[in-house]
């Protein structure tokens, strides 16, 4: 027999004789009350594929009873392990910064009634469909070194907003942890997170492969990283793009006495040698407060998205919003976005006119393109702009003459932005040197 067959046989002998022993102590002493120690009788039905065994209770410390309580933690068990988890819930009516949680309602209907696609549409998604989930970990490397002791998300519903946290209490009660989650979150639709497609779904999948043949599966399900939405519309106007830091500029969050996040690993280790529950109160708080300012987020980046009348966005916002429905196909829409930019006068009037040029001649609307292109090169320095009129006279109107007029313009833009900058594209100089040595000997066969 193997090793691991063994012991498989020694485990149930021992849990054969607990049980024996168990049912003497139990007819010679009244029954326990409530949570107080190690034959607690508490117990969950577990859920999923896997049964309950019979197996000893875990080992609850009752001294902490009292500070578990205060922070709404309850535990449940699963096998011979347990975990806590903490439920809350909030009125709809709600703040977190701009907005009311309520207006979640509101934003994924108008997405279910848009007929642009989008990556963070929730178009055939009910509200209750988006968990708005975020992980405190011991470290914020990657790989099995790295562990997460606990794990939230929120949820809106029609009435309340509820919040749900899950918090390993001791390392190797990993199983307990994950069971209860992922039982949780079967049905899950759509997780939102920041930077959760880098970081925290990949740290679950890794701990749960550790422990996946006792585990229900990882459930499949969309995913909406707002990190991405962030860095698209603000990496150019804020100092950096951290969830706090959106939160305080863009949101209008303040937190006051949170506890960074930096900070976790170092009280999760203390929570584990003082076992005092109360060591990761802030951490908790912070937890939560990351989740539930994702629903604001997500509020504000879908209003920016889904702006009619353009009344939402700054000048900024509106030009990285056209960008992104380009790069995801929405070129109508796109273009929309960049004739009202083109209209303004500000400093991204420029780029708009220049990327709907691009698509006017993607189009084949050439006027319209060399209308724009030949209104920019009045006023402006860019040395694409000469180049794209070069291949425009020189490809659709056969006008050698014109196109070699314009990229001797390019290159000598190019020159004098090369002299000023210690790194330039040489590449750009010598396509346009091979541009004026082509359209010169085109003139020369053309009898110019």
């Amino acid at each position: 027999m193997s090793l691991k067959g063994k012991l498989n046989r020694l485990k149930g002998h021992l849990r054969l004789h607990q049980t024996e022993e168990n049912s003497v102590k139990d007819s010679t002493s009244s029954p326990q009350q409530g949570i107080s120690g190690s034959h607690s009788p508490l117990r969950e039905l577990s859920g999923g594929s896997f049964p309950q065994q019979s197996l000893s209770e875990p080992d609850i410390s009752p001294t902490h009873t009292k500070e578990w309580e205060k922070l709404q933690f309850k535990p449940h068990v699963y096998e011979d392990q347990h975990t806590w988890i903490r439920e809350v819930s909030y009125s709809t009516s709600t703040y977190c910064g701009r907005y009311s949680y309520s207006e979640l309602e509101e934003i994924v209907e108008r997405w279910n009634q848009e007929r642009l696609s989008h990556p963070l549409s929730s178009r055939s998604l009910r509200l209750e469909d988006l968990y708005f989930f975020d992980t405190e970990t011991t470290g914020l490397g990657g790989g099995t070194g790295n562990t997460i002791f606990l794990l939230g998300y929120s949820q809106v519903e029609q009435d309340k907003v509820k919040v749900k946290q899950f918090f390993l209490s001791d390392p190797s009660c990993e199983l307990a942890l994950y069971h209860h989650f992922l039982t949780d979150i079967n049905d899950i639709h759509r997780l939102v997170t920041y930077n959760g497609k880098a970081f925290d779904w990949p740290q679950v999948k890794t701990r749960h492969t550790l422990i996946r043949e006792r585990l229900p599966k990882l459930p499949s399900f969309g995913h909406f990283d707002l990190l991405h939405a962030s860095r698209r519309l603000w990496k150019d106007t804020l100092p950096s793009c951290r969830l706090g830091v959106v939160e305080n500029h863009i949101l209008g969050i303040e937190r006051e006495e949170d506890t960074p996040g930096y900070l976790a690993p170092m009280l999760y280790f203390d929570y584990l040698r003082t076992q005092d529950p109360t060591v990761i109160e802030g951490i908790v708080k912070h937890n939560e407060l990351d989740v539930c300012s994702l629903i604001s987020l997500y509020i504000h980046i879908s209003r920016i998205l889904l702006d009619i009348n353009y009344t939402v966005c700054s000048p900024e916002e509106l030009f990285q919003v056209g960008r992104w429905y380009e790069a995801v196909g929405e070129t109508e829409h796109a273009m929309l976005l960049y004739q009202s930019l083109a209209e303004d006068d500000h400093p991204h009037s420029n780029k708009a006119k220049h990327l709907l040029a691009m698509l006017y001649k993607k189009d084949k609307n050439y006027t319209q393109a060399k209308k724009l292109w030949e209104e920019l090169s009045t006023h402006t320095d860019s040395v694409d702009v000469y180049v794209e009129l070069s291949k425009l006279y020189e490809h659709q109107y056969k006008d050698y003459e014109q196109a070699l007029y314009y990229a001797a313009k390019a290159y000598e833009h190019w020159k004098n932005r090369a002299a000023f900058l210690r790194k330039s594209r040489t590449e750009d100089g010598k396509e346009c040197q091979r541009r004026i040595e082509r359209l010169e000997l085109k003139q020369l066969k053309n009898g110019y």
